[in-house]
């Protein structure tokens, strides 16, 4: 894989993350009540798909940083590393909902009835993205491997997760900002870090045409 191809990848991979999270986040405002059961499922499918995109868009940014930049390879490994936990902890948290709608005959809201994914949802997630997102920015704004407002973005994305950790301690009612399965702890950051994602594989990807252009001349 040479640095053009790891770029690539990286891009399309950040695009694909960030179209299926897109898309996820507004199905869990659909319904004020339990939603029935293809709702669930549907965002739950599209949540899958984006974390295996958000898998491979860690892969492929680690392999970038080591092609341009060997002597950060040690932060990409381990944006690398986290970002791979991030997503592990995600996909058990949307199998423990999918199986719980899938064992009752009726609707349930699995982000109240599925009380184990509270905090992997919340502090768990935003203490591992605030730090993937804070070792993206350093490895950006130390390297110049994508333009500086990846790395300044990247930043202030880490500080507004971090600020999100202790809302373990006020409850789980979905409704409210600031708990521990709060549309602010988990909706808000998703979509934030949705669009952040989708700016960023742009970007990634077009750059590979530039740095393609660049070793030509």
């Amino acid at each position: 894989m040479n640095e053009s191809f790891a770029r690539r990848l990286t891009g399309v991979a950040g695009i694909v993350t960030a179209v299926a999270l897109i898309v996820e986040v507004p199905l869990y405002f659909v319904y004020s009540g339990p939603p029935p059961d293809a709702n669930v499922l549907s965002r739950l499918l599209l949540g899958i798909v984006g974390l295996t995109g958000l898998a491979v868009f860690v892969t492929a940014f680690r392999e970038l940083v080591r092609r341009a930049r060997p002597d950060y390879e040690w932060a990409g490994s381990l944006a690398f590393a986290i970002g791979l936990v991030y997503s592990a902890i995600a996909l058990v948290s949307t199998g423990l909902e999918a199986g719980a709608v899938i064992a009752v005959d009726r609707p349930i809201d699995p982000t109240i009835t599925v009380s184990g994914t509270y905090i992997l949802y919340g502090s768990i997630s935003r203490l591992l993205l605030a730090l993937f997102l804070a070792t993206l920015g350093h490895v950006v704004s130390r390297t110049d491997l994508l333009p500086r407002w990846v790395g300044r973005s990247a930043y202030i994305l880490a500080g507004c997760n971090l600020a999100f950790v202790p809302s373990l301690f006020f409850g789980n009612t979905p409704s409210h900002f600031y708990a521990a399965n709060g549309w602010g702890t988990t909706a808000l950051m998703g979509a934030l870090l949705s669009y952040w994602l989708l700016a960023v594989g742009i970007s990634t990807y077009r750059s590979s045409s530039r740095h393609h252009l660049s070793m030509d001349a």
